[in-house]
């Protein structure tokens, strides 16, 4: 058992975000278990209110990076404080989002806020974000698993997706999850993870 947890932390410990991807392609074969596996997440009353769509249409993707630039511009120059630009300097980022087109998949996670019922009314689900979360943390874990890169992308605000996608006003994009291999030049910024006495405490 200790052997396992060890060999599962060190695995993680091992997972990077890039923002540099192939444009090698990656199998819908592989995709599939791993939202399996998100879809195995706890949640609130086995509701499992999420939905996965998972994007590998040149021409849709072309569409959410426009959609997603867009938004992106006005963050770096309207929303975002001084101190959120601070620290966002470390890592490079800026408006550009050529991952979005260069990636072989994209994968949008919505979390479904309420369901309709056989008689026509609406019934709201419980716990989504906690839900949605846990389920995101799965499918990244698990894509890390099988070998590929990701990157967690939240333009805000995010309804584009929605439009784009065609999804139904009972969910909200939660997330925007670029996926595929990184590109043989890709660099990542020197960080750090805390130690577990900065992160726990046993009593």
């Amino acid at each position: 058992m200790l052997e396992r947890a060890r060999h599962f932390s060190a695995e993680l410990r091992r997972r990077r975000t890039v923002r540099d991807f192939s444009t090698d392609p990656v199998p819908r074969s592989v995709i599939e278990p791993c939202l399996l596996a998100a879809g195995s997440a706890p949640n609130g009353a086995n509701l499992q209110p999420w939905h996965f769509v998972a994007v590998s249409d040149p021409a849709v993707k072309r569409e959410i990076r426009i959609a997603a630039e867009e938004e992106e511009r006005a963050f770096y120059a309207e929303r975002a404080t001084p101190e959120w630009l601070d620290d966002l300097s470390a890592l490079g980022t800026d408006a550009q989002k050529p991952f979005l087109e260069a990636a072989p998949w994209l994968i949008a996670i919505f979390a479904q806020r309420w369901r309709a019922m056989p008689d026509d009314t609406r019934r709201v689900n419980y716990y989504v974000p906690e839900s949605v979360g846990i389920a995101t943390g799965f499918l990244i874990a698990a894509l890390h698993h099988a070998g590929l890169a990701t990157l967690t992308h939240t333009p805000s605000p995010m309804g584009f997706l929605t439009d784009v996608l065609a999804r139904p006003a009972s969910e909200k994009p939660y997330l925007l999850l670029v996926v595929g291999y990184p590109a043989a030049d890709a660099r990542v910024p020197t960080i750090t993870k805390k130690s577990l006495d900065e992160i726990a405490t046993f009593r």
